[in-house]
Parts: C-alpha cells; sequence; structure tokens
C-alpha cells in the first residue's frame, strides 16, 4: 500500500485577506488528516484540492493556526479507489490519531470516509458529495451547496437555461458513467427531461474506468440528439469529446456533469461545454476581498505547480470553502472537541467565498446554490442564472 504523506508547515507566500492576527503558534500542532485521489483516474481534479488545502494551511498557520497552535495537514493517497479510502481514514484515525478530519475528493471515497468517522464519531467536513440522501451521519457538513434533491433541482436549473435560449432542444441523449453521483444525477436528468416533454433518443451507461468511447460516441451521431447530457466525471469527457472528433461529429450542445476543468478549457473540443458551478472567477462572485485574494494566489501557485489550468472554479472554491467551514467549527466551538463543532456547525450560517452556507436542512444540506458555466474562448464562465453571469456573457449555442 503506498501513500504520500504531506505535513504543510507555515512557509512563505503571499497572505490572503485576512485578519493577521499577533500570537505565533505555538505547542503541539494540530493535525487534520485526509486523502485524495493523487493517483488514479481521479487526479487530475483531486491534485485542485490538494494544492487549494497546502494554500489554505499555510495561509492559516500565518494567521496564528487555530486555538493558538500551528495546524498540520496530513494527506494520503486514496489511488481513486473507495475501499483504500476507508482503510486509509481508519489509520489516520487510529494509528496517526489526528485531531480532525478532512473530506477525500469525489462521492465514493467520501461515503467511505463517512463511514470511519461516524463510527470513531469525528466530524467529517467535505466538499463535492453528489447525494444528499445517503449522507445519514449527523455530524458530516457539505461544502458542495447543491441542496438536499440535486436530482431534481440541478436538471431543473439545466433546462429552465435552455428553455429560456432562443432555440430549446427538442430531442436528448443521455450518456452517462455508473460512477454513483454523476449517475444519480443522470437519472434524475433524465427524468426532468421527459416531464419536461424532450424526446430521448438515446440512453447509454458505462463502467467507471472506462476508455473506449469510440462505440458511444458512434450512437450518439446515429441518435441526432440537439441536446446531449454527459454523466462524466474527470477525463471522462475529454476522452468522449475526442472519440466524436475522430468521427467527424460535434453535439450541438453538451452538458457535462464533473469535467475535470483544466483539460476541459484546454481542449478545442471542449469549447461550448456546459457545467455545473459554484464560484468562478469573474464578477460577481470576486466582489468580496478574500475571494479576490484567493483567487490571486490560486492563480500563482497553479501556475507553478504546472496545473493544465491556473483558474478557480467549482473544484478549487468547494475546496477553499470546506476549509472555510473547518476554521469556523473550530473557532465558533473554541475546541477541537468534534462534538461541539458539529453543534456549532448545526446552529449557525458559515461564511465562504461561494456564499453564506447552512446546515439545518435534510441530512444537513442548506440551499441549493448551483449554477451553470460554459467554456467560452477557453476559460469557463457562468451564464445562468443571468444574475450570477459573467459580464457580458451569455449561452453560446452552435
Amino acid at each position: 500500500m503506498t501513500f504520500t504523506r504531506r505535513r504543510i508547515l507555515s512557509a512563505a507566500g503571499a497572505a490572503l485577506a485576512l485578519p493577521a492576527l499577533a500570537q505565533t503558534p505555538a505547542g503541539q500542532p494540530i493535525r487534520i488528516g485526509s486523502t485524495l485521489a493523487l493517483t488514479g483516474p481521479l487526479s487530475a481534479t483531486a491534485l485542485t484540492h490538494k494544492l487549494v488545502g497546502e494554500m489554505y494551511v499555510e495561509q492559516l498557520n500565518k494567521r496564528g493556526g487555530l486555538l493558538g497552535r500551528r495546524v498540520e495537514w496530513i494527506v494520503k493517497d486514496d489511488q481513486s479507489k473507495p475501499d483504500l479510502a476507508r482503510t486509509l481514514y481508519e489509520q489516520l484515525v487510529t494509528s496517526d490519531k489526528v485531531d480532525l478530519l478532512m473530506g477525500p475528493y469525489a462521492t465514493g471515497a467520501i461515503l467511505s470516509a463517512m463511514g470511519v468517522a461516524q463510527r470513531y464519531g469525528k466530524v467529517l467536513i467535505h466538499h463535492t458529495f453528489g447525494i444528499p440522501a445517503m449522507a445519514k451521519f449527523d455530524m458530516q457538513f457539505p461544502a458542495w451547496a447543491l441542496g438536499p434533491d440535486p436530482g431534481q433541482t440541478v436538471p431543473n436549473t439545466v433546462f429552465d437555461m435552455l428553455a429560456a435560449s432562443k432555440k430549446p432542444p427538442k430531442t436528448i441523449a443521455v450518456v452517462t458513467s455508473k460512477f454513483p453521483s454523476v449517475h444519480f444525477m443522470s437519472l434524475g436528468g433524465r427524468e426532468v427531461a421527459k416531464k419536461r416533454g424532450l424526446k430521448e433518443v438515446l440512453f447509454l451507461e458505462w463502467d467507471f474506468g472506462n476508455r473506449d468511447f469510440g462505440p458511444i460516441a458512434a450512437r450518439i451521431k446515429d441518435a441526432k440528439p440537439d441536446f446531449v447530457w454527459m454523466g462524466d466525471i474527470g477525463l471522462e469527457g475529454n476522452m468522449l469529446l475526442d472519440a466524436m472528433k475522430k468521427i467527424d461529429y460535434t453535439p450541438p450542445l453538451h452538458f457535462h456533469t464533473y469535467p475535470a476543468p483544466g483539460p476541459m478549457t484546454k481542449s478545442p473540443e471542449g469549447d461550448g461545454a456546459l457545467a455545473l458551478t459554484i464560484f468562478e472567477e469573474h464578477p460577481p462572485f470576486t466582489n468580496h476581498g478574500e475571494a479576490a485574494a484567493f483567487v490571486k494566489t490560486f492563480n500563482e501557485r497553479a501556475a507553478a505547480a504546472g496545473l493544465p489550468d491556473t483558474h478557480v472554479e467549482v473544484q478549487a472554491a468547494a475546496s477553499y470553502s470546506a476549509w472555510q467551514i473547518l476554521e469556523a467549527g473550530v473557532r465558533g466551538a473554541n475546541s477541537l472537541d468534534d462534538k461541539k463543532i458539529a453543534e456549532f456547525l448545526k446552529k449557525n450560517r458559515i461564511d465562504t467565498i461561494q456564499g453564506r452556507l447552512r446546515f439545518d436542512g435534510p441530512n444537513n444540506y442548506g440551499d441549493d446554490l448551483m449554477k451553470i458555466k460554459q467554456v467560452q474562448g477557453g476559460t469557463w464562465k457562468v451564464v445562468w442564472p443571468q444574475s450570477f453571469a459573467a459580464p457580458g456573457a451569455s449561452l453560446q449555442m452552435h
């Protein structure tokens, strides 16, 4: 079993726009443990979460740490495998004896971590869990603000946007990975499309980890849909678009559930791609001082780290929000006691760069803050709802 262990200590770097505290962190460090998919099919996105966590912990230590103590982050590589994530979270709690937990990337791994957290009574903050109904543990808190029923609310947001467009689609192809949260969302999209009167001309599924998208691309081309719902995660969407290119086919409109943000913007075939978001690095999201400072620092660090996309978008923002929730919980409870942290978070709204979050709804989910973005000119831009759209941006249809 291989894993990567990172201890993030206070270091030099650009400070975020947060209040500086006079005291220097002292005493035994507060140890926060987590896993990330540093290798495997989910690594393209998990590396963004790793960079954000490193930045946040570094800046947290510059501001005096937590409870007057330095913070140390221990990260292990779950290799994109939920079973391995479960084993590693067991290690973090029992062998490493970490003080606090931070969730991993992706629904499967988060569900594994949630089971461990529940067994040991540990708070689990997480940032990308896509099936709220499965989050039964009362001490888990989501930064992914998609409300308690995204199988209905997310597709309705997508189809509201399409209905308001110049040429609303009449036919739809739904093609989806069997990855749990993606599959759940796609089945919801399929149901909502039917209720809204769209004719389904194709429904296809593939196993997570599939790399041969040629047959799927051919079936989509033959079906001639007005709109393609792609239930993809990570690089799956890029591979499907590449397969389409090889048979000289370009989908007229295509929506992606959880694409790898950088690779999608860098690919010529990604132009016009639609996806979910809670934050992008343009107004009105960047009107808040802390958000603007985070964007600036992330851009610099991402470039230095050689990430394919240096922009802040939904993955980076969700990760940053998760750390904000954890910090707020510890400060609000003035304690590392998991039950006290959980009690504080349930009773209070937490300010994050994506907005004020509440955790008093079903399974600790609050409001649906999801928006729709589109790749335009190699950059993600919010296009719906219009009040959150990038300056001058609107839905582009080929």
